[in-house]
């Protein structure tokens, strides 16, 4: 028992050194997944990952993209709330082993816990339990389309909060075709109808938050000295701690425990929300952010594939298509200019 116990462990330790990186601050989030993402560039004389960069790119795509699949089944058997709530706990299991593997400890001093408090509420559990209510009446493939649009929020948002990031004529182009995609994939000029109205709107809403959550990230966490992994296994901590006081309020403890939706969320907090972040950082630190947010335009991809192949959800052509523009305004937000 021993020896297959050490045996884990540095299986474990191997894993976790290929996917996490230890910079200083989260400096720059990234607008293209839930979570902050770090540019650190890659530190010199790090060994190299033992599993090839597009293989992650394809688990994170993969991963992601199949989130709104297991959302769906997930609350075909729990609440909401309750799905959410084993989807944080999941995946906070997760970074703790990690910090474990790694000898990290979570961050220390009350303003930094309160900072990451907030940033648990915007991107873990609120968004986490918008997208699980939004699902009980739309679509996985809307859900999954509907989070594309975070970087079209984030490049409103930053036009505002963020100073040092002034728009050029490109990226507010970007902003109006991103928006004319949501309006065709919602169908606009047949009045929205067949959709909807509240799901789509949480959706929404959902995908916003995401940004808010990454500009308070850059405004107030920036700087601290703590590395990424301790950091979001703190914000993990706290939005499942924060699900666990709201989920008895709203919900009560199910009579019976279905195991397919059951096996949903556990492989919806390992995979999506604790190793996805994991590999991320390890993304992000071999080929940099600008690759690395790629994954993004493969999301919306998936989870329609998904959803129709395995749910049967139908699939009108203002769906795809109003996709592409989204996707399309979504990458005119991020490019940069040329220095």
């Amino acid at each position: 028992m021993l020896t297959n116990s050490r045996l884990c462990y540095e299986m474990a330790r191997s894993i976790v050194a290929d996917m996490t990186t230890t910079v200083p601050s989260p400096a720059s989030a990234s607008v293209s997944s839930p979570g902050a993402v770090p540019s650190a560039p890659p530190a010199a004389g790090r060994r190299r990952p033992t599993v090839d960069w597009r293989l992650r790119f394809l688990f994170l795509s993969l991963v992601w993209g199949f989130s709104f699949l297991l959302i769906k089944v997930g609350t075909g058997g729990y609440a909401p709330f309750q799905v959410t709530l084993g989807r944080l706990a999941f995946g906070t299991a997760v970074l703790m082993v990690a910090l474990a593997v790694k000898r990290e400890r979570l961050p220390r001093g009350a303003r930094v816990w309160g900072h990451l408090a907030v940033a648990a509420f915007l991107l873990n559990a609120l968004p986490f339990s918008l997208f699980a209510y939004a699902e009980l009446t739309i679509p996985s493939t809307l859900a999954g389309i509907c989070n594309a649009t975070s970087p079209l929020w984030g490049m409103a948002l930053s036009l505002v909060a963020l100073s040092e990031d002034r728009p050029t004529r490109v990226r507010v182009a970007g902003l109006g075709v991103g928006f004319l995609g949501v309006l065709t994939v919602l169908g606009a000029w047949q009045g929205f109808s067949g959709l909807d109205a509240s799901g789509t709107a949480l959706a929404l809403l959902a995908s916003l938050s995401y940004p808010v959550g990454w500009v308070y990230v850059r405004r107030t966490l920036v700087g601290t000295g703590h590395s990424h992994l301790s950091l979001t296994g703190g914000q993990l901590l706290l939005g499942t701690a924060q699900l666990a006081v709201v989920t008895p309020l709203f919900t009560t403890l199910p009579t019976s425990f279905p195991m397919v939706p059951l096996l949903a969320v556990a492989a919806l907090g390992v995979l999506g929300t604790g190793i996805a972040m994991l590999v991320q950082y390890g993304l992000v630190d071999q080929v940099g952010p600008t690759t690395a947010q790629m994954v993004t335009y493969f999301v919306p991809v998936i989870a329609t594939a998904a959803g129709v192949a395995l749910l049967g959800e139908s699939l009108t052509w203002s769906t795809p298509v109003g996709a592409v523009i989204v996707l399309a305004g979504a990458a005119l937000t991020q490019a940069r200019r040329r220095p």
